[in-house]
């Protein structure tokens, strides 16, 4: 792949307080957001879809609750989170707006990234607004999560964000170019690396302590963030962040780390999906639906003529030929007592039969995989 952001089809870019927030005036850093508007514009125009993830919902909060300390409690956290989150939304939708973009607030906690249905309510939801041509701006729900179910820092939240939508690439902009073989503020013979092939335990070696302030991340966390990105075959890259649009000056050449996806991440959550699920049941399709998952389309309800078995969405499906050969296993978008009312049926006629409008697929060619002949 080329190591560029104008070869992604999809990028996630994840943005820290320092770089959102004007500490001395606690207030958006609106100049600087409007310059990443535009290169998200420009990224666009180009034919590539963008999610944000955003931190700066407490920073932006702690003067106004009179929280100056650098150390909050969770609760204090949580209150700073539940009013700050306002005031960013705002100014996501101020600075896309004026690109004619259309901002989209979601707010995320760790379990939803790991719960099989939730994970799938989230990631369609995503797809959606991209869909519609929106811009999804996410953050941690730091308002609702516990210290037990929290990321703590939006470097992870970004790098599962990227793994869920299937990104092609991963953007951290940080207040460093990249990684180095040492922290360069300590050490004047620290070299910068350009590009890590593989994630070997003296690269993770180098990431050291967070920094002071407002942020909850540092290299430590990139790293996780990169072998999470990585490992599911999206390429990563550490840029920096104070420049005036740094997503232009990144597509254009300028210095960062770029992080190699992993050869087979890609297949990784396939495997998973062919290797770990059990079935809960299996769903018999007619020649033309099996045509049409050899070529790598997903699975219709019209194209479905049995069902067999109790399952809910999410669940792991067999599905089999005319014959009862088994074709395919994948999660079902649908839970079977709805799977059963709607096979055999037209995506459009799912609305009516229902109530309500669900996913026009039974199973989607991302959620599917096929089995050897």
């Amino acid at each position: 792949m080329s190591l560029s952001l104008a070869s992604a089809r999809r990028l996630v870019v994840k943005i820290g307080s320092a770089l959102v927030v004007d500490a001395a005036r606690a207030a958006p850093r609106m100049a600087w957001l409007a310059g990443v508007a535009e290169d998200i514009a420009a990224l666009r125009q180009a034919g590539t879809e963008v999610i944000v993830v955003s931190s700066g919902a407490i920073a932006l909060a702690r003067r106004q609750l009179k929280l100056p300390r650098r150390t909050l409690r969770l609760e204090e956290k949580q209150a700073a989170a539940a009013v700050g989150q306002i005031r960013l939304a705002q100014a996501w939708t101020e600075v896309l707006q004026a690109n004619a973009l259309t901002a989209a607030q979601l707010l995320l906690t760790l379990e939803d990234t790991e719960d099989r249905r939730r994970y799938l309510n989230a990631r369609a939801t995503i797809g959606t607004l991209l869909e519609l041509g929106c811009v999804p701006v996410i953050n941690e729900n730091d308002s609702v999560a516990t210290a037990e179910i929290r990321f703590g820092d939006n470097d992870r939240l970004a790098a599962r964000v990227a793994e869920m939508v299937q990104a092609d690439q991963l953007v951290l902009l940080s207040d460093i170019d990249g990684l180095y073989t040492a922290d360069p503020k300590r050490d004047p013979t620290a070299a910068h690396i350009a590009e890590v092939p593989v994630l070997t335990p003296e690269i993770e070696s180098m990431g050291g302590d967070p920094p002071p302030g407002y942020s909850s991340g540092g290299m430590r966390t990139k790293l996780v963030a990169a072998r999470i990105a990585t490992g599911a075959g999206c390429a990563m890259a550490i840029a920096l962040g104070h420049v005036e649009h740094p997503l232009r000056a990144l597509r254009e050449g300028a210095r960062c780390t770029w992080f190699l996806p992993a050869p087979e991440g890609r297949s990784a959550r396939k495997q998973w999906i062919l290797g770990t699920l059990q079935p809960q049941g299996s769903l018999t399709v007619d020649a033309g639906a099996a045509r049409a998952l050899t070529q790598g389309r997903s699975l219709l309800p019209a194209g479905v003529r049995e069902m067999h078995g109790r399952f809910q969405r999410g669940d792991a499906v067999e599905v089999l030929g005319p014959d009862g050969a088994k074709l395919a296993r994948g999660l079902s978008a649908y839970a079977s007592a709805d799977a059963a009312r709607i096979i055999g049926h037209r995506s459009e006629d799912i609305e009516s039969i229902l109530g309500w409008r669900g996913r026009d697929v039974l199973i989607h060619r991302d959620d599917l995989v096929l089995l050897p002949a």
